[in-house]
């Protein structure tokens, strides 16, 4: 079976085998490419981003180097969710499975990590339903090779939960985000991760009942981890403000929302 479309259903027996340890002849120099794009995005330079993303995609396939080109197209998926560029995220996953199929990576934590990615913006995109499975297949892989405390689990329980509530099953999506709170809890630096998780946990109890008293509860504790005493300011930290505001906005926290703005913008013009 072709993977064709990111509707089609997934089938894990495509990804099993033995992995592709065939050295590429050229490689692009990945940690050091991260490490520049990195420094794009603490200083708010998303566009330029994006365009670096697409350039070193392209180098990366035609060297032949098929790693640097999945690293590449892991981080794409990534930059498409905050650009919100529905066309080209659903091709770099098409792209980014073939390529995790090809050379067999599905059943190794690095290939899982980047199917975690891929489903995760097929979620974004409006394929919830669609990518579980994929999401099923990543744990099953991380159960088998990392220790449950390993921050990769709150990665894939947070988003696996987004995934049931766009699907209705809120069960499923309660469990998921308080298993995702107690994983990130223990791993260090945990604040950032706390907050986003705390503020998604809020919308899912307001999607079933906006009376819910859980909802502000849940708000209060995003703000206290958005301000703990140890948290670093940097640009992760403002990238994790973008996508919490929004929560602060529609649960009528102002006050605060207007801080993280300003603080955001801070954090950019020092970058």
């Amino acid at each position: 079976m072709d993977y064709l479309e990111p509707c089609c259903c997934f089938d894990s027996s495509q990804y099993t085998g033995l992995p592709d340890a065939e050295p590429c002849p050229q490689e692009i120099g990945v940690p050091k490419l991260i490490a520049q794009l990195d420094a794009l995005y603490n200083a708010g330079r998303e566009d330029e981003a994006g365009e670096f993303l697409q350039r070193w995609r392209g180098e990366a396939k035609r060297l032949g180097d098929w790693r640097g080109e999945l690293s590449m197209l892991s981080e794409l998926m990534g930059h498409t969710r905050r650009s919100r560029d529905r066309e080209l995220g659903l091709e770099a996953v098409n792209a980014g499975l073939d390529i995790i199929r090809e050379h067999r990576m599905g059943g190794t934590v690095s290939g899982a990590t980047v199917l975690l990615n891929a489903a995760t913006t097929m979620k974004a995109f409006g394929l919830a339903r669609e990518s579980l499975p994929i999401f099923e297949h990543v744990s099953r892989v991380y159960g088998q090779h990392l220790d449950p405390n390993d921050y990769r689990f709150g990665g894939l329980y947070n988003n696996m939960a987004l995934s049931y509530a766009d699907v209705g099953d809120f069960a499923q999506a309660e469990r998921h985000f308080l298993l995702a709170l107690r994983t990130i809890a223990r791993c260090p630096e945990p604040d950032n991760e706390l907050a986003v998780t705390w503020c998604n946990l809020a919308e899912l109890y307001d999607r079933q009942d906006p009376e819910d008293p859980r909802c502000s509860d849940c708000m209060e504790r995003a703000w206290e981890h958005l301000n703990a005493p140890e948290l670093r300011w940097d640009g992760y930290h403002a990238f994790t403000v973008s996508k919490c505001l929004p929560s602060f906005d529609y649960f009528g926290f102002f006050l605060y929302a207007r801080e993280l703005r300003e603080r955001m913008e801070k954090i950019h013009e020092g970058t």
